[in-house]
């Protein structure tokens, strides 16, 4: 199980860790992942905005055979191999999506468009209200960007636990300093998919906004890794289980401040970060 964080150590206006709990005390300060990825001439240029399909129209069919010519001399024969080279060769990235074992870690088609959260009353008290605002800042961000739709079913916030199964995740409050905010990852069972926010974000977190905070964790939700795992940010690599939805952008929402990133304001969607969950999610509806 792997339970994103964001920690609460913040270094005066610039320095929040945005850590992943079972990870960070291993892997902050380590050294990039020293293996490069493969690259090809289709690699380059606008191929990696393009989609498969619209990529695929511009790869030439061999007269004849109909098979599919890449890297000028490589024939392939069947759409779903061709598709993998695609994948690992072409989609050159800034978000980068979980990975496990060769699969993404994201909601279907079905699931994208109902993603139902409940928040804790009890949990909250008189900060209820500011999370509730705080969230829906948040999701709607992520809403207006790529075609998923965050649900609050405030019916269930009486009853807002992890065991509370009308709902696809909860948000609580916990008395654990170590982080800001924690999340999951969509392939996490019922149990294990809470947003936890800290007592300690209430307090002086510096430039972010406690929607800033949960943009970073909900996008952890839809399946993102923190940007710096990759070996452009030299620092902080966490593990290889990603794939690459776009090139790397060190002011990525998902990257930490202090692992080389270039972000010194609130946790605001960059570019890329539109263009990778488009990618992975399609456009909004």
């Amino acid at each position: 199980m792997r339970t994103e964080t964001l920690s609460r150590s913040v270094l005066r206006n610039t320095a929040l860790l945005l850590g992943v709990s079972l990870l960070v005390a291993t892997s902050a300060g380590c050294a990039a992942d020293s293996e490069s990825k493969s690259s090809d001439s289709e690699a380059t240029g606008t191929t990696a905005a393009l989609s498969f399909d619209a990529w695929e129209k511009t790869v030439h069919r061999e007269v004849g055979t109909g098979n599919w010519i890449v890297n000028g001399d490589q024939a392939i024969s069947q759409l779903g191999k061709l598709r993998e080279f695609y994948e690992e060769y072409v989609q050159r990235g800034a978000l980068i999506v979980h990975h496990p074992g060769g699969q993404d870690a994201k909601w279907s088609d079905t699931e994208k468009v109902n993603i139902t959260y409940c928040v804790s009353k009890s949990s909250f008290g008189s900060k209820y209200n500011s999370v509730v605002t705080a969230m829906s800042s948040a999701t709607g961000t992520w809403a207006s960007t790529t075609d998923v739709k965050f649900v609050h079913d405030s019916d269930q916030d009486d009853n807002c636990t992890a065991s509370n199964s009308n709902v696809v995740f909860d948000v609580n409050q916990t008395s654990d300093t170590s982080y800001l905010a924690r999340a999951f990852f969509p392939d996490n069972s019922r149990a294990d998919r809470n947003v936890l926010i800290s007592t300690s974000a209430f307090g002086d977190t510096g430039v972010y906004t406690l929607a800033g905070i949960l943009r970073h964790e909900l996008g952890h939700t839809l399946g993102f890794r923190h940007e710096h795992t990759r070996p452009e940010a030299g620092t902080c690599f966490e593990d290889n289980d990603w794939r690459e939805l776009t090139t790397y952008d060190s002011a990525s929402v998902m990257h930490y401040p202090q692992c080389n990133g270039t972000n010194t304001g609130d946790l605001v969607l960059t570019s890329k970060d539109k263009q990778g969950a488009v990618e992975l999610y399609g456009s909004p509806q």
